[in-house]
């Protein structure tokens, strides 16, 4: 499968309907054999870039030129097997695209994906790639990793290139990557991420903030208890702690500003130009964004600086948060708007504290509810990625 020519090819709906095009990637090297799906975000020579937006689809057109991190992959030997399905402008986590379909989530096929990467993780957790890339903002990858029983990073923020991919709040975003098992994606970190400048050591000190934990639900919880115990059996016991600063709901609306305003910023000029249709829970996202004020958006971009500050602190050099990814299994597939909003505004304030301090968190699929997956996180230090996915290896092999 070099590219899915016919939506009606694809009943997991991960890939968009482009028409096939030859994309060359060396004949060896460490990712020989694995074919890898690309995020809709991210140019690709041949193919067009969407954004998961027709307009934007028209304005951009085929490009000429090809992704760094995407051509790393192909240096590596990985084939290309794909562009996938985007939420609309990346602005939404629940996976759901009104005019390009909803990605199937092939471990729960009755629950919702999750966004933005929503297309990305469809494709792994159905075979049809062995990896892919996504991107995360504001959990993009953390959250349809864990809705869909797959391994994903949010990495440190600039680790991997966003060079020719659409951006939503540059501040923020970042380039992650999923797959089905730890090995795998191993091979992955080893050529995306390299080797951290300072490793974690061998004895970590693990911290299992009760703050986050009780954002969870007690279903969650209860779901999440063997994984935990699986994870400390492993690398040792965590202690007990707290991690927010100033509020839940304050980290929450500083998040929720810096990337509102910065979104508007990266869209508004399009969205005021060509009026273009969005889908529901998108329209209103950007609407909000416009309205942000100069004074929000300043008192968040203090507090986020204290909140790295304090974070790094609490870290130093050793140390690795153990957390609930998402506060449970993904909702269904027909729940209302309203109730996936809710669900969404929960969840930020679960995720935010990788993206406020732009720290790496790695989610492991360790726990089931219901039939449906539910991950659990590693958050280090800024810079400690490959570490983390080092730690993921020795929970697997334990």
């Amino acid at each position: 499968m070099t590219a899915h020519t016919d939506v009606l090819d694809d009943p997991a709906h991960a890939f968009m309907p482009y028409p096939a095009v030859p994309v060359p990637h060396a004949p060896t090297g460490p990712l020989a054999g694995l074919r890898f799906g690309v995020k809709d975000l991210f140019h690709v020579a041949g193919y067009p870039t969407s954004g998961g937006q027709p307009l934007l689809l028209a304005l951009l057109g085929v490009q000429q030129r090809t992704a760094p991190t995407v051509q790393r992959l192909l240096d590596a030997g990985a084939a290309f097997g794909g562009k996938t399905v985007t939420d609309e402008l990346a602005f939404s986590m629940n996976g759901q695209n009104a005019h390009f379909g909803s990605p199937v989530n092939g471990a729960a096929p009755e629950r919702i994906a999750g966004g933005s990467s929503s297309g990305s993780a469809s494709a792994v957790s159905h075979g049809l790639v062995d990896i892919a890339l996504g991107t995360d903002t504001g959990g993009s990858v953390r959250a349809p990793a864990s809705h869909c029983g797959l391994v994903g990073l949010r990495p440190t923020h600039g680790r991997v290139s966003l060079q020719d991919a659409l951006d939503l709040a540059p501040s923020l975003d970042t380039c992650g990557w999923f797959a089905r098992d730890v090995p795998t994606f191993a091979r992955v970190a080893d050529v995306l991420l390299g080797e951290d400048a300072q490793p974690l050591p061998a004895r970590v000190r693990l911290l299992a903030p009760s703050d986050l934990w009780d954002l969870a639900t007690p279903a969650a919880l209860q779901a999440l208890a063997p994984a935990r115990a699986r994870v400390e059996a492993a690398l040792g016991p965590a202690a007990p702690g707290g991690v927010v600063l100033d509020g839940i709901d304050a980290m929450y609306w500083h998040f929720r500003h810096i990337q509102g305003r910065e979104s508007w910023q990266t869209d508004g000029g399009f969205i005021r130009r060509f009026a273009p249709p969005l889908g529901p829970g998108v329209a209103e996202r950007f609407a909000w964004s416009a309205r942000v004020t100069d004074a929000q958006v300043a008192q968040a971009l203090d507090f986020r600086a204290r909140f790295k500050a304090h974070l790094a602190a609490l870290l130093g050099s050793d140390g690795v948060l153990v957390l609930p990814t998402m506060p449970d299994i993904a909702p269904r597939i027909d729940e209302t708007e309203a109730a996936l909003e809710d669900y969404r505004n929960r969840a930020i304030r679960l995720l935010c504290t990788a993206g406020l301090s732009g720290f790496p968190q790695l989610s492991l699929p360790l726990a089931t509810r219901d039939g449906a997956p539910l991950g659990l996180s590693l958050l280090g230090p800024a810079g400690s990625d490959r570490s983390l996915v080092r730690l993921a290896e020795r929970i697997a092999a334990a």
